[in-house]
């Protein structure tokens, strides 16, 4: 867990990003319709893009929890398909990247 304690510390912090990202977007989920028909339908496609970005940053969430429990357990930048190391430059770009690339484009 030392060696990764920075990219756990990152994830921690991008995780409370989220947090409050989904915070938002439930509040504005929350609003009543505006009376005036045409600010409804503004409203309504607002909501189906704050719906997506919600949903989108679940999945990010998700996906950080994942890392943060192979960080825990030792598991860490080790490919879940193959067994092989995830590449450094891979984690550095996707630092809950759970296959190598080679596995990732489906090998």
């Amino acid at each position: 867990m030392k060696d990764h304690q920075h990219i756990a510390d990152a994830l921690q912090a991008r995780m409370a990003q989220l947090s409050e990202r989904v915070e938002r977007l439930e509040e504005d989920l929350r609003q009543p319709l505006d009376p005036d028909f045409a600010e409804q339908a503004t409203g309504m496609e607002a909501s189906e893009a704050n719906e997506a970005l919600e949903g989108a940053s679940w999945a990010e969430m998700a996906q950080i929890r994942a890392a943060l429990s192979r960080i825990e357990d030792g598991t860490y930048g080790i490919c879940v398909s193959c067994g092989d190391s995830i590449a450094p430059a891979r984690l550095e770009a996707l630092p809950f990247a759970q296959q190598c690339i080679d596995c990732a484009r489906g090998r």
